[in-house]
């Protein structure tokens, strides 16, 4: 397992890379900070032109919550810290509407140096209303997917989808890609980060571990069930030490080139009012 040492340069290194200002393969770093750049660095690369990475964060015994619902600590302070860093090197950060009702998340950049993600909420039947904290913080661009002619704020944007049991992923994916959003973070919920995993649209599953048991309550990624263990998923797994907690980075895709540059954007985003 690889420690990360996620020092002041080592991460500007890796906001200059994704900005296509620096490379990341030379310079006089040590194992730690090495070890950050080959972590962070893939989430500066896009494949087919669209990186999508989930992050979930877990107990040892693979909860999310406990059976009252209560996850506020479940990450410790670095894996909170790793998940800012993954915002931070986002255009967007996506979740389903169930984690924007039940958590009332900020999806903002706190614990890192980086600018906000838009946010992006899949609500196919227009549950979230207009007044939540995501949609009114205007602090980042806002997003909403559904299926049905609700109205939103003017200066919410809207991507109606057509939707069966769910809105389809790739059309998802191919909307956001269409508004200039190549570096995609599916944050949550556990059934969301599922619908991409098992349409084989995620680029990287970034697992991170908490020591601590619960014993009861939600699961994290909840996948069709395999008959055996030889048809089982195993991606190419590297770990590291976050400090607080332990990472398992799982490719799901081929690595891209060390050096590609960022995909012409479709149209300007709109201003953002302070």
């Amino acid at each position: 397992m690889e420690l990360i040492d996620v020092t002041p340069r080592v991460w500007a290194r890796i906001l200059a890379a994704r900005n296509d200002e620096a490379c990341l393969c030379c310079g006089d770093w040590s194992s730690g900070e090495r070890a950050a750049l080959t972590l962070y660095g893939g989430m500066t690369r896009t494949v087919s032109g669209q990186s999508v990475v989930a992050q979930i964060g877990q107990s040892l015994d693979g909860r999310v919550a406990t059976e009252s619902g209560d996850a506020q600590d479940i990450s410790g302070k670095d894996g909170l810290a790793h998940l800012h860093r993954l915002r931070a090197l986002a255009d967007a950060v996506v979740i389903g509407v169930k984690t924007a009702l039940h958590d009332n998340p900020r999806l903002t950049v706190r614990l890192a140096k980086g600018r906000n993600p838009a946010r992006v909420v899949i609500d196919p039947t227009g549950r979230l209303p207009n007044d939540a904290g995501l949609l009114r913080d205007e602090s980042a661009r806002r997003i909403v997917i559904q299926a049905v002619d609700k109205p939103r704020p003017d200066d919410v944007e809207v991507i109606r989808l057509p939707r069966g049991e769910w809105i389809s992923p790739a059309q998802i994916l191919a909307a956001l890609r269409g508004l200039g959003l190549n570096h995609v973070l599916i944050e949550g919920g556990g059934i969301t980060i599922a619908q991409f995993l098992e349409a084989g649209l995620l680029t990287r599953l970034h697992v991170a571990v908490a020591p601590l048991l619960i014993g009861a309550g939600p699961t994290g990624l909840k996948t069709s069930p395999v008959p055996c263990l030889a048809e089982a998923l195993r991606p190419k797994t590297e770990v590291y030490g976050l400090g607080s907690d332990v990472l398992f980075d799982c490719a799901l895709a081929p690595e891209p080139p060390a050096q590609v540059l960022w995909p012409h954007r479709v149209r300007e985003r709109p201003a953002l009012r302070h």
